[in-house]
């Protein structure tokens, strides 16, 4: 443990109290706090927009070993609110390295914590459900304010969060070549648009609340829509929901998490709140059609009522852990989604399948396969 580090605490909109050790920058966060079951990935999982307003809580205990680098951003900022791990690792080694995690998250100004018990924080997550929370790292601040102020935290039930990370994100930039696509930013990760463009798709980026209107006039011709990943509670996204109702049936469709749940809400659907989410780079996945499992990355707290589906809506995947939906697609019109990341690299690529169907939908101008 680093001696010069300062003492932090994390305490829980219930209560809890954990105290451990800073080892980034000092001062005061907030958020939900969610735990990650993932090995590696911290770099990409920081700077994955779908963390805005959240607390992350490393399960694997030994984190920064590799340090970061420039190739592993899913965007230009770290989203997450805090950090909290078993152990810093201040030493590193990777030929692609260019400093340390600890650094990198004081040069962001996001507080981090270390030496607590995470397994017991995870079990009391996963007993009691994922909850607001205050990090303080050498604040002056005492645990009865810290308590105070946790109580005071709003759920992330109800919360937009996807409007106001896509104003940071977006850009009106055309990537790539071949077919057009459309990409409404809801806090899109950059290995999604490098997987559509190595798919042969042209990715126009756009902001949460581009009209559908602009799409379906415009004069170049859209292939497809893609909805992308992103925070908060889909439900509040209203908005977004309303201009996909208007694509759907006039524009293939594909949506990754956040979108596949704006998605299911066009088509008819409700969500709500998991009790701790899934968030981790080991999901398993089976496919109802294949009958083959995959191992999938996810990130979310939200998921879509299988009741809710209207009859011209089928699932498609099913999380084997507790069988909530991770996939849809509509029975006769061009629109499909899933709650997974199959754009991430856990050490499988079993899903990469998604983005040559959505290619092949878009070839065949729109008609089902």
């Amino acid at each position: 443990m680093n001696k010069a580090s300062k003492p932090a605490y994390l305490v829980l909109q219930d209560g809890k109290i954990f105290k451990g050790r800073g080892f980034s920058a000092s001062g005061m966060t907030s958020g939900e706090v969610v735990f990650n079951t993932s090995i590696t990935g911290y770099q990409e999982i920081l700077t994955d927009p779908s963390y805005a307003n959240q607390i992350i809580v490393m399960t694997y205990p030994h984190i920064g070993n590799y340090g970061v680098n420039k190739e592993d951003l899913e965007s230009k900022k770290v989203h997450a609110k805090g950090f909290v791990v078993k152990e810093y690792s201040e030493l590193y080694s990777n030929h692609r390295a260019t400093g340390s995690l600890g650094d990198y998250l004081k040069k962001e100004g996001v507080p981090a914590l270390q030496d607590i018990d995470t397994r017991a924080l995870v079990r009391h997550i996963r007993e009691k459900g994922a909850m607001p929370g205050v990090l303080a790292v050498g604040s002056q601040l005492s645990v009865a304010a810290l308590k105070k102020k946790a109580k005071e935290l709003p759920s992330m039930k109800g919360q937009n969060l996807a409007k106001e990370v896509a104003q940071q994100v977006a850009s009106h930039k055309s990537q790539g070549s071949g077919y057009k696509v459309i990409a409404y930013d809801f806090g899109i990760k950059q290995n999604i648009l490098n997987l559509l463009k190595e798919n042969g798709c042209q990715v126009k980026v756009v902001p949460y609340e581009y009209s559908a209107e602009k799409i379906l006039k415009s004069k170049e011709k859209i292939d497809g829509v893609f909805l992308s990943n992103g925070p908060g509670d889909p439900a509040a996204c209203t908005e977004a929901i309303e201009n996909v109702k208007k694509l759907i049936g006039k524009k293939p469709i594909f949506g990754i998490c956040l979108g596949h749940q704006i998605l299911s809400l066009a088509l008819g659907a409700k969500t709500y709140k998991l009790r701790f989410g899934h968030r981790g780079g080991n999901q398993p996945v089976k496919n109802i059609d294949s009958k083959a499992v995959e191992i999938t990355s996810q990130n979310h707290g939200f998921a879509v009522d299988p009741n809710s589906l209207p009859h011209d809506v089928r699932i498609t995947h099913m999380h084997l852990n507790d069988h909530t939906v991770s996939g849809i697609e509509h029975k006769t019109l061009p629109a499909f989604s899933v709650q997974y990341h199959p754009e991430a690299s856990p050490g499988p690529h079993d899903s990469r399948y998604l983005f040559h169907k959505f290619v092949a939908l878009m070839k065949k101008g729109g008609k089902r396969l």
